[in-house]
């Protein structure tokens, strides 16, 4: 059964579900507003998917480990899953918990705890997840997040009031994919000497906007016609996806360390771009923050 945990301070009421602890509200306690995207089915039915061991799709939906083959799911399996056990909770404070089990040693040959936890700090949330290597190897696996946020927020708003402001000018070229969601080789210029990307609907129309060397750690939704500005930095991650479904009233900003499967792959885990590779004995902790300024 799908439960819902909510944390709440002076500035923001936060929910999370406990499926897949994807975070499903984000709204302010000053003017109401929601910032998250709420799951329209018809359109497209998540909110902010958790991304682990996997980010995006597997090239013929398997990979290779050691030999052997395995079907993680796109994305991985945090995403809708039952199993997280929420181990801490306080006003402001939600800590989810996923240890290895058999059923993900199927699919994923390491043992591994995972923990993702959601903070409130005055008008930010801190999103913390921590991977803990309880294998006596080294074990592999990508990290990220998909947080969908509302877009427009207000009725009297269009999507093309947005934009998204990164935190330093860029030249900055997104990575196409494939028509089956894989890395191509080829990429396309999105930003010359500029730090603002002009949000449409059609932008996503040949799928996510994928940055593999911004300068920018920080970018902002901002509105020519509102005062609302949703910023999310993410300092301990590598790319950065930008999507949303052509047409759809939202857009999601998403963290990563890791990426899709190449097209031209073998199949081999091991070699994917931007795996985390984690030592027998350690573990690894990566955090992004969502501030909102009202």
């Amino acid at each position: 059964m799908t439960m819902k945990h909510s944390i709440s301070n002076a500035h923001l009421h936060v929910s999370v579900l406990n499926q897949g602890t994807e975070l499903c509200s984000l709204k302010s306690n000053k003017t109401g507003v929601e910032f998250m995207w709420q799951a329209d089915p018809k359109v497209w039915g998540s909110h902010a998917p958790v991304l682990f061991p996997a980010i995006g799709s597997f090239r013929n939906d398997v990979c290779t480990i050691d030999g052997k083959e395995y079907q993680i799911p796109k994305h991985g399996f945090i995403r809708h899953n039952e199993e997280l056990v929420l181990h801490e909770k306080t006003e402001t404070e939600l800590h989810f918990l996923l240890n290895y089990s058999d059923k993900t040693l199927s699919i994923y040959p390491y043992k591994f705890r995972f923990t993702i936890s959601f903070k409130l700090q005055a008008n930010k949330l801190i999103v913390s997840h921590k991977v803990e290597n309880l294998e006596d190897q080294e074990i592999y696996f990508s990290l990220g997040g998909h947080p969908a946020f509302n877009c427009p927020l207000h009725l009297d708003e269009e999507y093309s009031n947005y934009y998204i402001e990164f935190e330093k000018v860029e030249s900055a070229s997104s990575t196409l994919l494939s028509e089956n969601g894989l890395i191509t080789n080829n990429t396309t210029t999105i930003l010359t000497n500029s730090n603002i990307l002009n949000l449409h609907p059609t932008l996503f129309n040949n799928d996510a906007l994928i940055f593999k060397e911004l300068k920018s750690r920080k970018v902002s939704l901002k509105s020519k016609k509102s005062s609302q500005v949703l910023s999310l930095s993410f300092a301990d991650f590598k790319y950065l996806g930008l999507w949303a479904k052509p047409n759809a009233p939202f857009v999601c900003i998403e963290p990563w360390l890791g990426i899709a499967d190449h097209e031209n792959t073998d199949g081999d885990y091991l070699k994917k771009d931007g795996l985390i590779k984690l030592p027998k004995g350690e573990s690894f902790e990566a955090s992004f923050e969502i501030e909102i300024e009202e």
